[in-house]
């Protein structure tokens, strides 16, 4: 999906027109995938457009530059105004909000830690990452040849831009194999996670979802829905999940920043429960929606509104 283009880029401190915001072809970072980022979402609402879960997205970026020992030039309060600035900037109803956090251009040793670290914030209008029908309807998935990485190689719960390329091939074979999206498996051969998405499956009245430790990033969205599942009176289980599971549940969907909550209604073209969204899906769909557009009360402090 191509990006559309907005006004500014907020670039170390500063918003720049949007085709100036540019680096030198030796950054560390891309050379190395020496970044760490964010995918967060804005909203329009009837008191205009509200930022999803914001602090818990701004303490996840600063958490991965933790693990990755990144230093950061800037606090949490300067991001979250950096990303207000930046929407309010742009204009924008509702948006995709990218901050980047990266190893600029000084020396290509591996160790780029005395490297200058760069910071943007972008946005852009996007719709529904796998299609707005996809929403409604569902998608088709294939379970990957790829792993997820296993403990001690590289830190799963951290969003480091190198790790990506796990995603991207994973993404690539799925479209080779004429799915919208694959799944990946955890080293121990149990469900971890989509390229860019968390996965959940109903059985028999219970929602389940893998753990942290099959790999998967802790995910905002994923935890908004375990919220609202626990609200609207739905079993969950976090635990290990075999991959035949997906064949035997009642329900599959995914969710992301991107993809939301997005229902699957086929795995390795197997369909899922009755081909279609089901009645979990369904109702934690129209729970998430029904906050993040402002149509019902936020009870969970979950949207920062930008012109308050």
């Amino acid at each position: 999906m191509a990006i559309s283009k907005a006004e500014w880029i907020w670039v170390n401190g500063q918003l720049v027109p949007w085709e100036e915001a540019k680096v030198h072809v030796l950054v560390h970072g891309l050379h190395y995938g020496s970044s760490v980022f964010e995918g967060i979402r804005a909203y329009d609402t009837p008191r205009g457009p509200a930022i999803f879960c914001l602090s818990n997205h701004v303490d996840r970026l600063f958490y991965s530059c933790r693990v990755f020992r990144l230093a950061v030039p800037f606090s949490k309060a300067q991001i979250t105004d950096a990303i207000l600035e930046t929407v309010r900037a742009n204009g924008h109803k509702a948006c995709y909000i990218r901050p980047l956090i990266f190893r600029g251009f000084g020396g290509l040793a591996i160790d780029g830690r005395e490297n200058p670290t760069e910071v943007i914030v972008a946005t852009w209008e996007w719709g529904a990452y796998l299609g707005e029908e996809a929403l409604m309807q569902g998608v088709e998935v294939g379970i990957s040849s790829w792993r997820r990485m296993s403990p001690g190689t590289l830190p799963a719960m951290a969003k480091i831009g190198g790790q990506y390329v796990n995603s991207q091939l994973a993404t690539m074979e799925a479209h080779d194999r004429g799915f919208s999206e694959g799944i990946m498996l955890d080293v121990n051969g149990y469900l971890s996670e989509g390229s860019g998405e968390n996965l959940f499956l109903v059985h028999q009245g219970i929602i389940y979802t893998p753990p942290l430790a099959a790999s998967i990033l802790s995910g905002v969205t994923r935890n908004s829905v375990l919220t609202l599942a626990d609200e609207l009176g739905y079993p969950v289980r976090e635990e290990f999940l075999t991959r035949e599971m997906l064949y035997l549940a009642d329900e599959v969907f995914m969710t992301g920043t991107a993809a939301e909550v997005t229902p699957v209604r086929a795995v390795d073209g197997v369909p899922v429960g009755n081909g279609g969204r089901g009645p979990v899906t369904k109702a934690l769909q129209e729970a998430f929606f029904g906050i993040v557009r402002g149509e019902v009360k936020d009870r969970h402090g979950w949207l920062t509104f930008v012109d308050d």
